[in-house]
């Protein structure tokens, strides 16, 4: 998984988008808001977060060999 930092962005990416669109959906009124729905949108924002600074430190370092 470390030798492939596109797919850590492109996956946290994803899950930065995806952090973003539930709460969204949940205010507009589209989705009932549950506490299970509520961590898990707070859960896919950290850890694309985290798999986006992962995958950047690690394209920064394999195009710095």
């Amino acid at each position: 998984m470390m030798n492939f930092p596109r797919l850590l962005l492109s996956l946290g990416l994803f899950l930065m988008f995806a952090g973003i669109f539930l709460p969204f959906m949940i205010l507009v009124g589209v989705i009932e808001s549950t506490f299970l729905l509520n961590f898990l949108s707070w859960g896919a924002s950290v850890s694309g977060l985290s798999l986006g600074t992962i995958g950047f430190a690690v394209w920064t370092r394999m195009r710095r060999e």
